[in-house]
């Protein structure tokens, strides 16, 4: 059964009148009526009189009445209104052909099996030709569903203005389609501007890994489990490089037969600084593993010099590329003497070429001839940490830059840290880092500083026996 009279459906609501040919005869009749039986939203209508004339697939599947069994009924009662509210029902409906704009109402309906259904409607007048209202079109649905809808919406709409961590409509393109203000700020980006922009103009680094992962949720769906993406940001002070942690969501079109993508729904909040303290506290307790295990193999050593080699070797894990032992010439210098001439002789020097072992050297207590102004002399002379880093240059320049200061030709970054025992200086540790490392930061100069204590303890009682 149409979702309209058979007879016919007319522009205005009202009685029956003779089918014409064109839009307003049976071609104009099914047109309606495939648009009523498409709607997502179930839809009557009542005449003047408060005759249905109209019902559409979605009234029928929330109550259970055909389009032929409710059209032509004079009202809902005895049928879908229980009689004792029926006078009260229709004449909530029908007041709103003597009201301006629309009316909403919540009332409860009757199913063809006898249940009961919670609705919310939306009920307006419907205009003749002469102005006048010719009867009401009544659009209703399932109370749950209605306020499903409206916190679907609700909940859009605060994520996209309230939300404490930033939200992105991806398109299928990968360019941003919708940015919400804290992704904006996190982007360092206006929310207008970051719209349909590729994500390599918005990010400087971390791209691909992003791209990567947007690319997944299209072809496969949401992953499992948040993923952490590290990206280097444009600020006005520079690049910052941020960890954010990412949720994804495939969206799909509630409209289309088959799934057809929209795009991805990007959840993410920055978690840089949680990650760093967790990576700052790994980094701490290896470094103090590595502490405890050196002393343990160094009390087995029979000689504190090796015991000093051994402390040296197990710092290196992790930590630099290469290292050098450098002792002041005659054993030992005072304050007072270190701010004069200083040579240094190397006492051992980690191999290199492929890692190994260090190795002793200086037998011939040869100094060692570092220019004026190198790291390991003003270490001794400030009688505490130097670092030092070639910068960013061509490697030609960086290689020439290490020999120069007589360490192995890949070198780039150094740390040098003095050797103290019993007041006096011994002489000097040096780390060096190769290209592919970070420069040496404070918290690095600390722990070779505790190094040094120990290689410092264990080569003053060599030279004590």
């Amino acid at each position: 059964m149409s979702a309209s009279r058979r007879s016919g459906t007319t522009d205005e609501l009202g009685p029956d009148e003779p089918e014409g040919p064109g839009p307003e005869g049976s071609g104009g009749s099914d047109l309606l009526a495939a648009l009523l039986d498409g709607m997502d939203a179930a839809l009557c209508a009542f005449d003047a009189g408060g005759v249905v004339t109209h019902w559409n697939r979605e009234a029928e599947r929330i109550l259970g009445w055909t389009a032929a069994e409710a059209v032509g009924r004079q009202g809902f009662a005895d049928w879908a209104v229980r009689s004792a509210d029926a006078e009260e029902v229709e004449g909530r409906l029908m007041s709103a052909m003597d009201a301006p704009g629309r009316q909403v109402h919540e009332f409860a309906l009757l199913t063809k099996d006898g249940g009961r259904v919670l609705v919310r409607t939306q009920s307006a007048a419907v205009r003749g030709p002469d102005g006048k209202p010719a009867g009401v079109y009544c659009a209703f649905s399932e109370v749950h569903a209605q306020i499903d809808l409206e916190r679907s919406i609700a909940l859009s709409e605060a994520l996209f203005e309230d939300a404490s961590w930033g939200v992105v409509l991806v398109d299928a393109d990968l360019r941003p389609a919708v940015v919400n203000a804290h992704a904006a700020r996190a982007l360092g980006i206006g929310r207008t501007s970051a719209l349909g922009r590729p994500l390599g103009e918005l990010l400087a680094q971390g791209v691909e890994e992003l791209e990567s992962a947007l690319t997944h949720v299209l072809a496969e769906g949401a992953p499992p489990a948040p993923a952490e993406i590290w990206v280097s940001v444009r600020t006005p002070e520079g690049e910052q490089r941020r960890c954010w942690r990412c949720g994804f969501v495939r969206l799909a079109s509630p409209l289309a037969e088959e799934p057809v993508p929209l795009g991805v729904g990007w959840l993410f909040q920055d978690v840089t600084e949680a990650k760093q303290g967790e990576q700052e506290a790994a980094l701490l307790r290896f470094r103090t593993n590595q502490l405890h295990r050196a002393a343990r193999a160094a009390a087995e050593c029979e000689d504190p010099a090796e015991a000093a080699t051994v402390h040296l070797d197990f710092a290196l894990a992790g930590f630099a590329d290469h290292a050098l032992i450098d002792r002041v010439a005659g054993g030992s210098l005072g304050d007072a003497d270190a701010a004069g001439q200083v040579r240094l002789v190397r006492a051992a020097a980690t191999p290199s070429g492929p890692p190994g072992p260090s190795l002793p050297t200086g037998a011939a207590g040869l100094p060692v001839r570092y220019p004026e102004g190198h790291p390991a002399l003003q270490c001794v002379a400030r009688a505490g940490s130097v670092r030092a880093s070639v910068g960013t240059v061509p490697p030609e320049q960086a290689r020439l830059w290490a020999e120069a200061r007589r360490w192995p030709s890949d070198s780039v970054h150094a740390l040098c840290a003095v050797l103290r025992s019993r007041g006096r200086t011994l002489g000097v540790v040096t780390f060096l880092r190769g290209g592919g490392r970070s420069p040496f930061e404070r918290s690095d100069a600390t722990y070779a500083e505790d190094v040094a204590a120990r290689i410092a303890t264990a080569l003053d009682l060599a030279s004590a026996l």
